[in-house]
């Protein structure tokens, strides 16, 4: 039986940074034929005239760097990325509260605006029980790099919460999430959490009354004022 269900964010909650781009320097450093500066230039000029859109810049640099491998190639590497996650990157706070709602008996669900290149084998590595995620093509056993999702951030991160809401209803939701734009989905939620915020998204997580705290240091997971 589920007593309720905890929903983590992954870059600066579980991680204290990102992973798509060490994810994706990584996979360069393995195939150095692939230019990370002209990629990185043309995907950032594309992204300039779409509006800031984050998913055409997402899918962009994945073709650019990545589109042609082979699901072995990327597994083999995703399984070294995931395996190299180590104290230096996550989270203390987040590692226990993992296992506090573990303990409890709550539906962990890992919640991610990354790729799913490799954020279902974190949360595997970690024991969740579902993982939801940006989704990425393939074309006969070859990476593609176009999405084959929303970009899951924002307001798309809103509308996963509520489908899990609709899944399990009567279930209270508990949310951990670490950007101002992660306050939509942290604002639906019976039990929000923000972690490892910047100041200005604590400032507007106080204005919506949602508690904040610190998940980067080693001690126990501490209130921020």
């Amino acid at each position: 039986m589920t007593h309720s269900i905890a929903v983590f964010d992954l870059d600066g909650t579980i991680t204290r940074r990102d992973t798509f781009l060490p994810y994706l320097r990584g996979w360069r450093r393995h195939h150095p034929q692939r230019s990370w500066m002209w990629a990185t230039v043309t995907a950032l000029c594309r992204y300039a005239f779409s509006n800031g859109d984050r998913g055409v810049l997402k899918s962009d640099l994945i073709r650019r760097l990545m589109a042609g491998a082979t699901a072995a190639e990327v597994s083999e590497w995703s399984r070294e990325f995931v395996d190299g996650l180590d104290d230096e990157m996550l989270c203390p706070g987040a590692l226990k509260a993992i296992e506090r709602h573990r303990s409890a008996g709550d539906r962990l669900v890992l919640l991610s605006a990354s790729v799913d290149l490799y954020v279902p084998r974190i949360g595997a590595r970690f024991g969740f029980d579902e993982t939801i995620c940006t989704g990425v093509a393939w074309r006969g056993g070859h990476l593609d790099g176009a999405l084959t999702t929303p970009n899951r951030r924002g307001g798309e991160k809103l509308r996963c919460v509520e489908s899990l809401r609709a899944r399990f209803p009567g279930i209270a939701i508990a949310a951990y999430g670490n950007s101002g734009s992660d306050l939509a989905h942290l604002r639906a939620v019976e039990h929000p959490m923000l972690v490892n915020g910047c100041h200005g998204a604590r400032r507007a997580a106080g204005r919506f009354g949602i508690p904040v705290a610190d998940w980067r240091n080693k001690g126990p997971a501490a209130p921020v004022s």
